[in-house]
């Protein structure tokens, strides 16, 4: 269900970067933090709450990420 912006049971947290070219990858914050680090699904890179908003203000759209396996 789609969850208002900022609630609290977002399991996205309060920010999500979805990222182009089709691989289906998102940078997001968590409502279970205790999920960082672990494979909980394909192509979610979790980080703190504090961190996602942090690197949200400092980011622009059009900025190359790269992602390593």
């Amino acid at each position: 269900p789609p969850y208002p912006g900022g609630s609290p049971d977002n399991p996205m947290g309060p920010r999500a970067l979805t990222l182009s070219g089709g691989d289906g990858y998102a940078i997001h914050g968590t409502n279970r933090p205790q999920s960082i680090g672990t494979f909980a699904s394909y192509g979610c890179i979790r980080m703190f709450n504090e961190d996602i908003l942090d690197l949200y203000a400092r980011v622009n759209v059009g900025t190359e990420v790269i992602v390593a396996l």
